[in-house]
């Protein structure tokens, strides 16, 4: 009896430390602890440019939306057509030439939202390191590449319009995602060096762990590739780029230099995630419907539009390339009333990355101070409904909590530093 008493006394003063070890870890209080360390300057700063870009929404439609009704109502673009018609009789060359004075018409109409959007608000938030020299050649490089592609397109986009009036809609839908395919395909290699040098990662402690992490979880990449963004931005990123044999790990050199190895760790186990989660074929699947969707608006909406201005403005039916702007016009309708199913299908996307992510590199206070870092132009703490509407990415508040709840699951594997213990 006596031992027994001695025994019960001896687990009763061991209570309190067994509970104590035993006391859950505050998902809540980790997250604001986090969220706390954003001044109110730096919120203040990000809330503004984010919720900016709210009203950009907008502003892009109403721009681009007037500029099309512009084109089509002052007669500009029938008389390109027109133009056209005059150099050559070949149907392919004419839908080629009109191609090339709308390019470089639109240019310069959209110069000035353009320099606003891309120049001078990134200054004015000091999210941009470019003069304007370097930045106009980049501008250049894109109208070049646009001089290319865009009458490429038309070309066999008017070439399925004129040979199938009744069913255009469908191979139009086909015409657009063979150009998606291809762009996919040929991003990485072709396009995206003539905006930055891309080099492999030098620095083992950042190479190695990233080819574990893409070994383990099955990802066939024999290197890590980084990419000079600081030249443009002072942005941190990284991607996962291209399909089938093109496909490419790279961060850009701000992640590289502005965050720790914890930090490059949770960023890059999340851009494998989407390789690993199939996200490149199943946004392929996802645009597919999305694009018969627009096909099949614009085939009920451009027939009615045209009967009703179409002798105003000069265009004589699917296959004129005058009616261009129009069906750019009645894309930006249906692409503006869908962006909220847009913006959700990508958030979904990228969360079921960031949960990969966090399961891959086991780095969930990494995790947490790089969702602050990105505070620097996303919105950290949204309500559900803006969030809902406006983020094609959780946000930031979301992606900590996220990785906050995963550490609370972990505690016996990761360090007090929240890093995987060794």
């Amino acid at each position: 009896m006596k031992h027994r008493v001695v025994w019960a006394l001896i687990l009763l003063s061991l209570a309190p430390l067994a509970a104590s070890a035993q006391e859950p870890f505050d998902v809540a209080a980790a997250t604001d602890a986090y969220l706390s360390q954003l001044s109110p300057e730096q919120k203040a700063s990000s809330d503004a440019y984010f919720e900016g870009g709210y009203w950009l929404i907008l502003w892009v439609f109403l721009y681009g939306a007037v500029e099309m009704w512009l084109l089509l109502g002052l007669g500009w673009s029938a008389r390109m057509r027109d133009l056209a018609e005059r150099v050559t009789s070949k149907a392919p060359l004419r839908t080629a030439l009109y191609a090339v004075q709308f390019v470089l018409l639109t240019a310069v109409l959209d110069f000035p939202l353009t320099w606003y959007t891309g120049f001078f608000r990134e200054h004015q938030y000091e999210l941009a390191n470019q003069t304007f020299g370097p930045w106009f050649g980049q501008q250049m490089i894109g109208l070049g590449l646009g001089l290319v592609v865009v009458p490429l397109l038309l070309m066999a986009l008017y070439g399925v319009f004129r040979r199938a009036p009744q069913t255009w809609w469908l191979w139009g839908s086909a015409v657009m995602m063979a150009f998606l395919v291809i762009g996919m395909l040929l991003a990485p290699v072709y396009i995206s060096p003539l905006f930055n040098t891309y080099t492999p990662v030098e620095r083992p402690d950042v190479r190695d762990p990233v080819l574990e992490m893409a070994r383990a979880n099955g990802v066939p990449v024999d290197n890590v590739y980084v990419f000079d963004a600081s030249v443009q931005s002072t942005r941190i990123s990284a991607n996962v780029s291209g399909i089938l044999g093109t496909m490419r790990v790279s961060l850009n050199d701000n992640l590289l230099n502005r965050t720790s190895v914890p930090e490059i760790k949770a960023v890059m186990g999340h851009e494998l995630g989407h390789y690993v989660l199939n996200h490149a074929y199943e946004g392929l699947m996802f645009f597919t419907l999305v694009i018969l969707g627009a096909f099949g608006f614009l085939r009920f909406t451009y027939d009615w539009a045209l009967a009703r201005w179409g002798d105003g403005w000069g265009v004589r039916g699917i296959a004129d390339p005058a009616g261009l702007p129009l069906l750019i016009l009645l894309m930006s309708i249906y692409g503006f009333a869908l962006t909220p199913v847009l913006n959700t299908y990508i958030r979904v996307n990228e969360a079921e990355a960031d949960i990969f992510g966090l399961n891959a590199a086991r780095e969930p206070d990494g995790f947490a101070t790089t969702a602050l870092k990105l505070s620097e132009y996303r919105k950290l703490n949204p309500g559900p409904i803006e969030e809902f509407l406006f983020f094609d990415h959780p946000s930031g508040r979301a992606r900590i909590q996220m990785a906050m709840q995963w550490k609370a699951e972990h505690l016996d594997e990761v360090d007090e530093s929240g890093g995987a213990a060794e």
